[in-house]
């Protein structure tokens, strides 16, 4: 059986907030680390029966990409569970909640809408 290592390295400034992430995998194309700005990472405790999460970004993360990193989540997420479910009529409800969630974002950074 293969196997594949995650590396995840967070640096952090003197109020412990994330400076800097950085990771790399074994089976990976890049032998360099890849930079991010933002991560999530989920995992599930089948005995618990809860989801296990690391969020964290950094603070060169603008607003409007936050924005951008979780449609794009939402939407993957959506495609994750369609695949492992088949459930059509669910993944279009948590797809048009997502790109409702955008829509409404952008519409918030529209100068009539500030202030």
């Amino acid at each position: 059986m293969n196997q594949s290592t995650i590396t995840i390295d967070v640096s952090l400034d003197d109020q412990r907030i994330p400076h800097q992430i950085q990771w790399n995998a074994t089976q990976s194309s890049s032998a360099e680390k890849q930079e991010a700005k933002a991560m999530m990472v989920s995992f599930w405790d089948g005995k618990e029966k809860a989801a296990l999460r690391i969020d964290l970004w950094t603070k060169e993360m603008m607003v409007d990409e936050m924005a951008d990193f979780y449609y794009q989540t939402m939407m993957t997420m959506a495609d994750t569970f369609e695949r492992a479910t088949h459930h059509k009529e669910l993944v279009g409800e948590m797809k048009d909640f997502a790109k409702g969630f955008y829509a409404k974002f952008r519409k918030s950074l529209e100068p009539e809408n500030k202030g």
